[in-house]
């Protein structure tokens, strides 16, 4: 079995830690680096139920997607929520690892595990990573459709591609226009309408869409429609735990390492019901 400092070595090759913004919080959280790991598990968000899900499944590693201390704190007390979660890690010897930005705008990342669940072709990034002399890495992806559908067929298999949630998928736009192109962004995407835009896309698949921005988007003097789906922040990101669950699979493989890799079901979307208008549009 690997030590903790050696499978953390490899996954920081997949997503070296300075790759990530100045903002973020990225690396190891907690974790004994001689510790040997066995088990390690993949899911979103570093909330009390995975990693309870990890301590049923006895891993020694859990890699999420999102931070747990995003910003400063003063205290890991257990009687606050990301303190119990601290201490239930260290008391079941679980090491935990975060990928965020870094994962986003790796090659592979976010975005391409994004548009592999829903069966598109990426073309490149949708914002380009100055520093990548391959042109690969960066924020987004830019993806064609091997036959053209309608914005309700990609609405209808965004929604059976991705894990069930309680919002589904929001549609802004002509539900019989035609989609050619996409972009899309795992996590909140409207801040990239400038670069979606620039990419001459049919549609834009992603989460988190506000009023306004969305709103103005659709609003866009534009010879070609920008048809919007907005899914579920923590639906868009999850694909990305398989594929980064594979990766680690073909390290451990390439390593000859006993290492058993898995990928929370967990839902961990803030949302749990959904109540349509009377009379709503469908």
């Amino acid at each position: 079995m690997p030590r903790l400092s050696e499978v953390i070595a490899a996954l920081e090759k997949l997503w070296p830690a300075e790759r990530s913004e100045s903002w973020d919080a990225v690396g190891t959280v907690v974790g004994e680096p001689d510790q040997q790991v066995s088990r390690v598990l993949f899911a979103v968000d570093p909330v009390q139920e995975t990693v309870d899900e990890a301590v049923r499944l006895g891993a020694d590693l859990l890699v999420t997607h999102h931070p747990l201390y995003l910003r400063g704190t003063t205290t890991v007390a257990a009687s606050t929520f990301k303190g119990r979660v601290v201490h239930t890690l260290i008391k079941n010897d679980i090491a935990l690892h975060v990928a965020h930005t870094n994962a986003d705008t790796a090659d592979p990342g976010v975005s391409d595990a994004l548009a592999g669940a829903l069966d598109l072709r990426v073309v490149g990034p949708l914002v380009p990573d100055p520093t990548d002399p391959t042109g690969r890495r960066g924020l987004g992806r830019v993806c064609a459709l091997d036959h053209p559908v309608t914005v309700r067929e990609l609405a209808d298999r965004a929604a059976a591609a991705l894990p069930a949630t309680a919002q589904g998928i929001r549609v802004a736009g002509d539900a019989d226009a035609v989609v050619r192109t996409v972009a899309v962004s795992g996590g909140s995407g409207d801040s990239l309408f400038g670069q979606v835009r620039a990419a001459g896309v049919d549609a834009f698949l992603t989460a988190d869409l506000r009023h306004h921005p969305a709103s103005e988007a659709r609003a866009h003097p534009s010879s070609t429609p920008l048809a919007l789906l907005d899914a579920a922040h923590w639906a868009t990101e999850w694909p990305w735990c398989e594929l980064a669950a594979a990766q680690l699979d073909e390290i451990s493989d390439r390593h000859g390492w006993d290492l058993r890799v898995h990928v929370s079901t967990t839902v961990t979307d803030p949302w749990t019901s959904h109540t349509p208008s009377p009379g709503a549009p469908n």
